[in-house]
């Protein structure tokens, strides 16, 4: 802009030889080149550029143009109508409120040039002198033919004004409105690629979760099993015992192996469990959850209730860290629980939105492990509270959906799940999981 605004007063005044205010021009011309020496030390500052200041930048130049049609005709000047290209670029670049207020400062300034303004200079070269060459009625004709070349060749010179108006105007709003476009269009392949990226993260994370999910519930079993091996090998020396002694040993060394595959789980195994999810109705899908929790604690005590207004064909996508997660939650909830009155599950469910509440009826909580659970593996005297329950908030919230981990005003803590269903009508929700916003089970 500042370079075509330049030609175009050097070409008005040095090539057209018309009379323009040339001092006042060139001085809003500087303070216009200041404003961009201003801009672009401010662009190799790290704070972002904010819609405010990019409508600053917006209302200079709209300042500039204003004092430059000002100073050369107003409204009458072709070239009003580079007042457009602010407008287009609020419209494009900034919220709808900017652009309606670009609109509002933009016609101002068209209607306040429009009264006032220094005018454009009368180029037209009436030869109002032919009179005095040519007295007398019979020279009339002569010098009203005069007038009206002069008339015409100004209308032409008129018309070519307006025509350059358009042309630059146009040639402007293209430029802007096209490098607008490519910004915008590079910006759209950023965000595709973004979510992809955001994809295979998740899948990552998701595997992630899995196997860390695995070796911490198998490490225990398996410690176990290795102590126990320890204490036959004592029990039973190679001298008295050889052949039960070598396979004690044998026992040992296959649980060595399943150690170390356990600190290097295979991501193509992980990754076959996490997309082996179905879709299931959901009480079908919290039976086979409830069947799958009995065999880790078949002497538990689980007093199981079902919401009897529940949608009886609301379906879920039955992913494996998800059940994974919910037999977590039950075993923690076992462990710490009074046997004789075990562990509470109710579950409510509508076509869009799932409630779990688990609660036991142990001691609770203490606060600050409350505080932290989900954020971090809290280490805890009972197993299933510290890196277990961890991984369970990052399942939830991986799923799309919320925990939340509290003291129950009579004892015992309580654990609330909700979790968005499988709906047909949202299938393609951000969150991969669910289709459905969320709400929280009690």
């Amino acid at each position: 802009m500042i370079f075509s605004e330049s030609v175009l007063i050097f070409v008005s005044i040095y090539g057209l030889r018309i009379q323009l205010p040339e001092q006042p021009l060139w001085l809003v011309m500087s303070l216009v080149i200041a404003a961009n020496i201003y801009t672009s030390f401010r662009l190799q500052l790290a704070q972002p550029v904010t819609e405010g200041e990019l409508f600053g930048q917006l209302i200079i130049d709209v300042a500039a143009i204003t004092l430059l049609l000002y100073l050369t005709g107003g409204a009458s000047n072709p070239i009003i109508w580079v007042f457009l290209l602010p407008v287009i670029i609020s419209a494009i670049m900034l919220p709808q409120a900017y652009a309606w207020y670009m609109v509002m400062i933009t016609t101002s300034m068209y209607t306040v040039l429009m009264t006032y303004n220094v005018p454009l200079p009368a180029i037209e070269p009436h030869a109002s002198y032919l009179h005095s060459l040519h007295p007398g009625m019979s020279n009339y004709a002569l010098l009203q033919q005069e007038h009206a070349i002069s008339d015409r060749n100004y209308f032409n010179l008129h018309v070519f004004g307006m025509w350059f108006g358009f042309v630059f105007s146009a040639g402007l709003v293209a430029y802007f409105v096209v490098e607008l476009a490519v910004a915008l269009r590079r910006q759209e392949r950023n965000l595709a690629e973004a979510r992809e990226n955001a994809l295979r993260d998740e899948r990552v994370v998701a595997l992630g979760t899995l196997a860390a999910s695995a070796a911490h519930d198998m490490s225990t079993p398996l410690g176990t099993v290795a102590i126990i091996a320890h204490e036959l090998e004592n029990e039973y020396p190679a001298h008295r015992f050889p052949d039960l002694h070598e396979k004690v040993q044998i026992i040992q060394q296959q649980m060595q192996r399943c150690k170390a595959a356990l600190s290097v789980m295979s991501a193509s195994a992980g990754e076959l469990r996490a997309e082996s999810g179905r879709v299931l109705r959901v009480v079908d899908y919290l039976d086979d959850v409830i069947n799958q929790w009995r065999t880790h604690k078949p002497g538990a005590k689980l007093n199981f209730f079902i919401d009897p207004e529940v949608a009886e064909d609301a379906q879920i996508i039955a992913e494996r860290t998800l059940t994974h997660s919910i037999i977590n939650i039950l075993n923690n909830a076992a462990e710490a629980t009074v046997q004789d009155k075990g562990v509470a599950f109710h579950a409510a469910w509508d076509t869009t939105h799932l409630s779990l509440v688990v609660r036991d009826f142990g001691a609770g909580l203490p606060p600050d492990m409350a505080e932290m659970a989900g954020k971090q593996p809290v280490p805890s005297k009972k197993r299933g509270l510290g890196v277990g329950l961890f991984l369970t908030y990052s399942t939830i919230s991986r799923l799309g959906g919320r925990i939340k981990l509290y003291n129950h005003e009579t004892g015992g803590a309580c654990v609330e799940l909700s979790l968005p269903l499988f709906t047909t009508e949202n299938d393609h929700d951000n969150s991969g999981y669910g289709q459905a916003a969320l709400i929280a089970g009690g």
